[in-house]
């Protein structure tokens, strides 16, 4: 379930604000969204995986929160986020 480390450095160089930058509310949305996006195909082929499901709502509820930080921070970095990652919102 976990990212590969070279598709981790990708999604970390797309969103980040600098360099080295793996920290800001961008990436950390950005690698929770496609490790969502990962379980919720895991959890479709294994429906009884009630742990995954756990982890799965822990993430989105991170996810959440952090969205919600970065659009009381700063609307115009939380848009071009949603944009950029195809979020509903």
């Amino acid at each position: 379930m976990a990212l590969a480390t070279d598709e981790k450095l990708e999604i970390i160089k797309k969103f980040a604000r600098e360099k080295g930058d793996t920290g800001s509310p961008e990436v950390q949305i950005a690698l929770l969204s496609v490790q969502i996006d990962k379980l919720v195909k895991h959890l479709s082929e294994h429906k009884k995986d009630i742990h995954s499901r756990r982890g799965l709502l822990s993430m989105v509820a991170k996810r959440r929160r952090l969205l919600s930080y970065l659009r009381k921070r700063d609307e115009e970095r939380y848009k071009k986020l949603i944009e950029g990652l195809k979020l509903e919102k």
